[in-house]
């Protein structure tokens, strides 16, 4: 498990995540400067997050606080994710090396690193999250440049690919899972509804989500395990 074949293994991702992040580039060109949109990705490795943020920032009334929290939950499973990895790396991954290698914990990272055989290495997993991040930084940077570059129709169509691929992430379970279409249901009535009452964008989102988490959690548990646990 060393850092070459962390990197090979996160070649794929790496080049997922260019498309998405060119994509956020040029949303974020229509409001911010290419510099500071880059350093949003430079500084985040999420894209849900970064999108409601950019949404909360564009909308020129939502707070720091609005921004804070809606990230906050939105970017919640990243925590869960890191205690599950905690469990399958190897001694010499120190508290420190951890806390700095867990910026790049996304669901594809933690996916691939999880599927490993042998415990997950520091080397190796600074291998895994290096291009996934170059990518997605490399993306954002040169997608707002693009941005700033081509006519406003096609960068206007271009941003919403952002909007596409959400629909396409979701779309598939939802039509599979009934509580899970009705979750969404639920979240989009809620944010719409919060929004034409004149509540800000930033915490339309935090309560829809809150909301349709808790109903779903209510009136949808999980199944119980048959021994109990």
């Amino acid at each position: 498990m060393n850092f070459l074949k962390g990197l090979k293994d996160g070649i794929p991702i790496g080049i997922g995540y260019f498309a998405v992040s060119f994509s956020f580039g040029i949303l974020g060109a229509k409001y911010f400067s290419t510099w500071f949109v880059t350093l949003i990705s430079m500084t985040n490795l999420t894209s849900a997050g970064q999108f409601a943020g950019l949404k909360i920032m564009a909308s020129g009334v939502g707070t720091l606080a609005e921004i804070i929290i809606a990230t906050f939950f939105i970017n919640l499973r990243y925590s869960l994710m890191a205690i599950s990895l905690s469990q399958r790396v190897s001694k010499n991954f120190t508290t420190a090396k951890r806390l700095i290698l867990a910026t790049g914990i996304t669901d594809e990272i933690y996916g691939v690193a999880c599927n490993q055989k042998e415990d997950i290495t520091p080397t190796y997993f600074l291998g895994l999250s290096t291009l996934p991040y170059l990518g997605w930084t490399g993306g954002t940077f040169i997608g707002s440049l693009s941005g700033n570059i081509l006519p406003g129709v096609l960068s206007n169509a271009l941003g919403v690919s952002l909007y596409g691929m959400f629909i396409a992430i979701v779309t598939p379970k939802a039509m599979a899972h009934k509580p899970t279409l009705l979750v969404i249901a639920t979240a989009i009535s809620f944010s719409a509804i919060l929004y034409f009452n004149g509540i800000s964008v930033g915490f339309a989102l935090i309560i829809s989500s809150i909301a349709a988490s808790i109903l779903g959690a209510v009136f949808f548990p999980p199944p119980k395990d048959p021994h109990g646990i």
